[in-house]
């Protein structure tokens, strides 16, 4: 009866490892052979490595990547123009807790978007919180936004994120109104927080795709100057996964 009552205001205390913990210890004679204060800190280890999971578990499903990438299966070969030691440090992530920028820039299919997951994936493991767009699908949300008066709720909310992902950045011509939209979202993020843009644009291209070349200084200010840059090389990775994959004969 009494472990019942203890079992029960472990539940409603919400700590399903601790008291897994303890059914384990109870019914497992090697535990007896520890003291108790052994057996309390492996009770309390396994409940916050379980939170610390489940943390990471929500983090990663609220960025919704669009594919599951990893630092670790990164192909870091002197062929992809990669530097090593630069992506490890990256990995590493301070640079999202000192709210700089990524700029991830590559030909069409050079794996942009795996290496701005992998990075991402990795700011998710140290407990920052990480959203991914595209960005001709977030600037679509912002022109909605506008028209059903939730635009300053959706840029606040943005702002809050510690790293955003803007995939496909730059690949079409920006207007002006969504050009605005950039700016505020840049705006509030500076300092802030962090922005990785993956682009098969060169920066050099970039101002140019904004026809108003003031909002064009001013959004590119806000994410080149205090930005990191990687910039991958070789053919096209999924030319070379179609090559792999066709049968021999």
């Amino acid at each position: 009866m009494l472990n019942q009552v203890l079992f029960d205001k472990l539940i409603q205390l919400r700590l399903p490892a601790f008291r897994e913990g303890l059914l384990e210890q109870q019914t497992n004679s090697k535990y007896a052979e520890l003291s108790f204060e052994e057996r309390l800190a492996i009770l309390v280890d396994l409940e916050c490595t379980r939170r610390h999971s489940n943390r990471i578990q929500r983090l990663v499903k609220a960025a919704e990547f669009p594919l599951p990438a990893s630092v670790e299966d990164l192909d870091l070969a002197p062929t992809r123009g990669l530097e090593r030691q630069l992506v490890l440090e990256l990995a590493q992530c301070a640079w999202v807790q000192t709210h700089l920028n990524l700029l991830v820039l590559g030909p069409t299919g050079s794996g942009k978007t795996y290496v701005a997951c992998a990075l991402a994936m990795s700011a998710c493991r140290a407990r920052f919180a990480v959203r991914y767009f595209r960005t001709s699908r977030l600037l679509h949300r912002l022109t909605l936004a506008r028209q059903d008066n939730s635009y300053h709720t959706l840029l606040r909310s943005l702002a809050k994120i510690d790293l955003i992902i803007l995939d496909d950045w730059m690949r079409d011509a920006i207007a002006v109104p969504n050009a605005q939209d950039l700016l505020e979202l840049l705006d509030d993020r500076f300092g802030h927080s962090s922005t990785i843009v993956a682009s098969q644009v060169p920066i050099q291209e970039w101002h140019s795709r904004i026809p108003d070349p003031t909002l064009a200084d001013a959004v590119l200010d806000r994410l080149i100057h205090n930005a990191h840059r990687l910039n991958i090389e070789g053919e096209s990775q999924r030319k070379l996964r179609a090559i792999r994959s066709m049968p021999t004969t």
